[in-house]
């Protein structure tokens, strides 16, 4: 379980710079359809809306967000800008 989640941490801060951020890690714990706690403590994501979702993406980055996910969630935002945290929201509702 450590091993995969220092792999996913790290797998988490490249960014794809023609066709935005990787949602393949996102996935990789929030689940396919972000519908799952991620490690079990997470919201579940595809109940939040968009404008929460990019507040609690911002939030992980400034760490001001998250409890005893923000560890967790900071190597996963911190390449991101606010585009990015757009696009990871419109993908998360869209599922």
């Amino acid at each position: 379980m450590k091993k995969a989640l220092i792999a996913t941490l790290v797998a988490g801060s490249v960014t794809v710079a023609s066709a935005g951020y990787n949602m393949a890690v996102c996935k990789g714990c929030h689940g396919q359809n972000f519908e799952k706690k991620a490690l079990g403590a997470s919201k579940v994501v595809k109940d939040m809306e968009k404008a929460d979702i990019v507040a609690a993406l911002k939030g992980y980055k400034d760490g001001t967000y998250g409890g005893a996910m923000k560890g967790t969630m900071l190597g996963q935002v911190a390449g991101m800008n606010e585009a990015d945290m757009s696009a990871v929201a419109d993908e998360i509702k869209a599922q």
